[in-house]
């Protein structure tokens, strides 16, 4: 039996001393490895696999890192990392101190800018080649990006000034006709077409070549060349990105290497901006996720149990199916994300009720005012950490108009392994400062069906934020009035101090108060509304209380702990303030890790704020905020 190859791969020199049999051999070694890592791990699998030999026949051409491979959204830098030397560590993928799923310069040398959301690339690119040639240095600087990134607007932005500047940038476009769900869209029709018309593509670079060949002189053959050449140009299926003022070379075999180095070679060669199309297999060499390739986009650990019961996620999917049977108004709208907002019972139910955008989130929020401007009841399913890309249309072409739109704020709170790029812990800071806007936070399943329902039924914005985890009731509750705001609900009364929260951290403080009974005892508020803030309930709450405490599953700076303090100040009991205990994330970005490691760390375990709860009540004391080891003065 042949020795691995993998293990003898330290750095990306050592790839340029294999012959193409070794680069075969080392692309099934480098799938195996990837394989066998996620199913131990999770991480994004279909991606990975697709990119492998892309990603040897970069390297193997490429001097990185001098030259700059800057990798759009992360999802397909597995193979990256592995050889360029992070062999040793890659068990630790996505584990708590270990390896990120996607690029970090921290972490090393060879990744080049920190992405994790899309359609970031080709610009960064273009800042990098504009920085090289001020200095007068010279390197490669090269983007991957995919089909469905290509779909977001930053993408067209990046293309439209790298063509007008003419500078040396090579785009790889990685085509596998998938963003997370199928590609929607003119772009994907069209890229279909350059797929289904590479014969043409051959053909007229193959007539190019012999034109080219043939002597012409004088005017009659100058401007016979002219006509050659516009002929040729609209024959071309990537017409779109010439006319853009890039070279386009391709539809390339993504999974030849030899192919794909000489695709890479001659994009090298040309000056000025280069695009070369690949087309490649999501989940190449995993017959499950070739077949499937939605369903392996992001995975969990093989060893994963699920105990069968509903997520956040679920609930409102359910939930918007069973409204929508009763009212034809509403429509349902997401950026790529069909599967993981829970909405696609809602578009097997309702297809001409159901808008996927593509990666497309300002668009997502802007379209659904236009619905709502109409009489239509839009609601807009997002991750947290995806919505921060429409932020600006939410406060102008949303909430300026006070339009009815519903935004399904997913994935709010830490979300675990895939890290800083991800977490959902900065929505209410950015959200909670925008006029008319109303901020909601269910508990559990039962809550979010009635918010959902109430937020229906309402003649302004409504934002409702919830995690990623189980719903862990769902049994009915009663109904909110549509004429009044949401309430909070005191869920367990106390004589020594008071704890504010919403969402599942409601059970945290519950488990956490209970637990120093009889000595300490502390109410617990629900209260499932964050914006507006009811201030009489307030006063009432912490009237007679020795400490006021705030837990949140969010960044402290602006976020819910805050605005409770900005209440005490408006209500005029100051006093309270040097006695609050505010419980969340510090200052900075939260790592990856598993969501429970992550709130261990950060003092948001139940022991955890128990303990803050007995030293809060101890008497009066300077701030206190949680971090890193529970709670610190």
């Amino acid at each position: 039996m042949c020795d691995k190859l993998l293990p003898q791969i330290k750095s990306p020199e050592d790839i340029k001393k294999l012959d193409l049999p070794s680069l075969e051999r080392l692309a099934q070694e480098i799938r195996d490895r990837i394989i066998s890592t996620v199913e131990n791990n999770g991480g994004h699998l279909g991606a990975n696999l697709g990119v492998v030999e892309l990603t040897l026949a970069l390297h193997s051409v490429l001097a990185a890192p001098r030259d700059r491979i800057i990798w759009d959204v992360g999802h397909q830098c597995y193979a990256h990392k592995l050889i360029t030397g992070r062999q040793d560590r890659f068990h630790t993928l996505r584990q708590w101190g270990g390896l990120s799923g996607f690029p970090l310069p921290s972490e090393s040398e060879y990744d080049h800018f920190g992405v994790g959301h899309s359609s970031t690339s080709i610009s960064a690119a273009a800042g990098m080649a504009i920085a090289r040639d001020l200095r007068g240095e010279d390197y490669n600087v090269v983007a991957v990006i995919g089909d469905g990134a290509l779909t977001g607007g930053m993408a067209f932005e990046g293309l439209n000034h790298i063509g007008s500047l003419g500078k040396n940038i090579l785009v790889i476009l990685n085509d596998n006709e998938m963003s997370i769900t199928n590609n929607v869209g003119a772009l994907s029709d069209y890229l279909g077409r350059i797929r289904s018309d590479s014969l043409l593509y051959q053909a007229r670079e193959g007539l190019a070549s012999f034109l080219r060949s043939i002597p012409l002189v004088g005017p009659p053959a100058a401007k016979l060349a002219h006509k050659i050449k516009m002929t040729l140009k609209h024959m071309l299926p990537g017409q779109f990105f010439e006319e853009l003022g890039f070279a386009y070379l391709g539809p390339f075999d993504g999974h030849n290497i030899a192919e794909l180095q000489r695709a890479i070679r001659a994009g090298i060669r040309r000056r000025g901006p280069v695009l070369i199309h690949v087309h490649t297999q999501k989940g190449r060499g995993h017959a499950q996720a070739e077949r499937r390739p939605e369903r392996y986009h992001g995975v969990g650990p093989a060893r994963a149990v699920n105990n069968g019961g509903l997520s956040f996620s679920d609930v409102f999917g359910r939930s918007l199916v069973r409204l929508a049977e009763r009212d034809n108004r509403i429509v349902a709208i997401t950026a790529a994300m069909r599967d993981g907002t829970g909405l696609g019972p809602f578009a097997e139910a309702f297809p001409d009720r159901f808008f996927d955008v593509g990666i497309a989130e300002q668009h997502a929020v802007t379209v659904a005012a236009g619905m709502a401007k109409e009489g239509l009841r839009p609601v807009v399913a997002v991750y947290s950490t995806f919505l921060q890309r429409g932020y600006d249309q939410v406060i102008h072409d949303v909430a300026l108009q006070g339009l009815p739109v519903v935004i399904a704020v997913d994935r709010a709170g830490a979300v675990g392994d895939d890290g800083a790029t991800h977490q959902g812990i900065f929505d209410i800071s950015f959200l909670r400062a925008v006029p008319r806007l109303t901020i909601l936070a269910p508990r559990d399943g039962s809550e979010l069906t009635a918010m959902l329902a109430w937020a229906l039924e309402q003649d302004g914005p409504v934002v409702i934020r919830y995690p990623r985890a189980e719903a862990k009731n769902t049994a009915p509750c009663e109904a909110f009035s549509a004429g009044r705001p949401v309430p909070p609900l005191e869920v367990k009364s106390g004589r020594d101090g008071v704890v504010f929260t919403f969402g599942p951290m409601v059970d945290v403080a519950l488990e956490a108060a209970s637990s120093l009974e009889p000595d300490l005892s502390f109410s617990v508020i629900n209260m499932r509304s964050l914006k507006p803030l009811p201030g009489e309930f307030i006063r009432a709450a912490v009237d007679g209380k020795r400490s006021v405490v705030t837990l949140e599953d969010h960044a402290l700076s602006g976020g819910f702990g805050s605005s409770i303090a900005e209440m005490l100040l408006e209500i005029g009991d100051s006093t309270l303030l040097s006695r609050m205990v505010r419980l969340g994330y510090p200052d900075r970005f939260i790592p990856h890790g598993s969501i429970e490691r992550i709130h261990e760390e950060y003092g948001l375990t139940a022991p955890q704020v128990a303990e803050a709860l007995r030293r809060a009540a101890d008497g009066p004391r300077l701030h206190v905020v949680s971090g890193d080891s529970g709670c610190r003065v």
